[in-house]
Formats: structure tokens, C-alpha cells, sequence
């Protein structure tokens, strides 16, 4: 069973969110939170503003977009291994400065309900 993390993130600091190198530093926080490791990525700042962090990690993907003029970033961990932390899902709110928060898991069923 592999595990995917959706977190939504309301009423950010705007400036968290558009300043590119936290948004790298706060993924990176996040990978080594799950135990993984980045093996690529790459990171993407809009004009006027918004940034977008997309990494393949050691167990599937990790990605951070950001919409500072509504205080948003939509925030998506896929990971081959079952836990993945709810504390990823707090340490990002305080990293961007969060009031609420909507987390969501879905189980991703790897072999399609057959026991091999």
C-alpha cells in the first residue's frame, strides 16, 4: 500500500509563499521528514508572483505550489511507503505561516486488491 498526502493550506503569509528559496527549504524539510531522500528537482517562480517545487523522491514525488495573492499552497506527497507523518502537515502550516489547514489520505493500492 502506498500512501498519498494532499494538504491545502489557507491564509499563508503571502511573502512565505513567493519567496522561492523557503519554498525549497520547506520541501526539503518535508522529504527528510518522511525519510526520504530528493533524487530530482526542480523549482519554478511565476511572474508577478506564485512559485512551483516538484521533486521525484526516494519513495515517489513531493510537490509545493503556491498562490500568494489568496495565501494558498496546495501541497502533494506521494510515498511507496505507508507512513507518511501528519506531522509533515504541521510543520508545513508553520512553515508558511498557515491559519487552516484540510489534509486528506488516500491509500493508493499498488497491486489492485490482489495478494501476491
Amino acid at each position: 500500500m502506498a500512501m498519498q498526502l494532499i494538504v491545502d493550506l489557507y491564509d499563508c503569509q503571502p511573502d512565505r509563499l513567493d519567496d522561492a528559496e523557503r519554498v525549497r527549504q520547506t520541501a526539503h524539510e518535508g522529504v527528510d521528514a518522511i525519510g526520504a531522500e530528493i533524487v530530482e528537482e526542480c523549482l519554478h517562480r511565476f511572474e508577478p508572483i506564485g512559485v512551483s517545487y516538484i521533486a521525484v523522491i526516494t519513495t515517489s514525488h513531493f510537490s509545493i505550489h503556491t498562490w500568494p495573492e489568496y495565501g494558498y499552497a496546495a501541497v502533494d506527497v506521494f510515498s511507496c511507503t505507508e507512513e507518511v507523518p501528519e506531522q509533515l502537515a504541521s510543520a508545513l502550516q508553520a512553515a508558511f505561516g498557515a491559519k487552516r489547514t484540510k489534509v486528506r489520505r488516500i491509500e493508493r493500492d499498488l497491486k489492485g486488491g490482489i495478494d501476491l
